[in-house]
């Protein structure tokens, strides 16, 4: 089905580090990305997972890059071009610090001023590339207006389909997910499934827009 194909996933969290000891990052599990990683493999996508830090086992078949900041996230997904599609799951956390080479400790006039820098919009950045995959579908995790903002990320991100979920309940770290698929084309919303079925269902659909 998906035969020659190479597909590019993003999964996971971001680590950005305020100092050794401590960083800024964004809640998830990587469950999602790595499912859909597995499932494109099942459907026999030659495919490469860059994944942040999470302690979760690679998906059979499928080639694994592990990074920790948006930094080396951006730099892998670019190493990793050409590709038939990517798949951008990954929490980027979108700010990140000049980390101090030593433990911040606690003084007595309040809180260190933490100064923070835009990070590299990875999507947007891949959108925009000259070898742009035919196909690039982003995700958002929402917890409010989840369609209308999916419709705005879309048309400011430039990618073909944004996946949005609602995350104001138990869907980071847990085992399911409800989606919508927001195109040029309209919106296909799906009830919740397990996070395997969403990944096998996207997968077919993936695998139909490259046939």
């Amino acid at each position: 089905m998906l035969a020659g194909r190479h597909i590019i996933v993003t999964a996971g969290p971001t680590h950005e580090p305020i100092d050794p000891v401590r960083y800024i990052a964004n809640r998830s599990s990587g469950k999602q990305g790595f499912a859909i990683a597995g499932a494109l493999a099942a459907r026999g996508a030659q495919v490469t997972l860059v994944a942040g830090p999470v302690m979760l086992p690679t998906p059979p078949g499928v080639d694994r890059v592990d990074v920790e900041t948006a930094l080396e996230m951006s730099e892998a997904v670019d190493a990793a071009l050409p590709a038939d599609a990517a798949v951008m799951v990954a929490a980027v956390a979108d700010w990140r610090v000049a980390p101090s080479a030593q433990k911040i400790k606690k003084g007595t006039s309040g809180p260190p001023v933490l100064r923070l820098v835009e990070n590299p919009d990875i999507l947007a950045t891949l959108a925009r590339d000259p070898r742009r995959p035919r196909l690039v579908v982003g995700f958002a995790a929402e917890t409010e207006h989840v369609v209308d903002h999916a419709r705005a990320k879309l048309a400011r991100k430039g990618s073909d389909w944004i996946v949005a979920n609602d995350v104001s309940g138990d869907v980071m770290g847990g085992d399911a997910n409800s989606i919508h698929i927001v195109s040029v084309d309209g919106v296909e919303s799906w009830e919740r499934l397990p996070k395997d079925e969403v990944a096998a269902r996207l997968a077919d659909r993936i695998a139909a827009a490259l046939a």
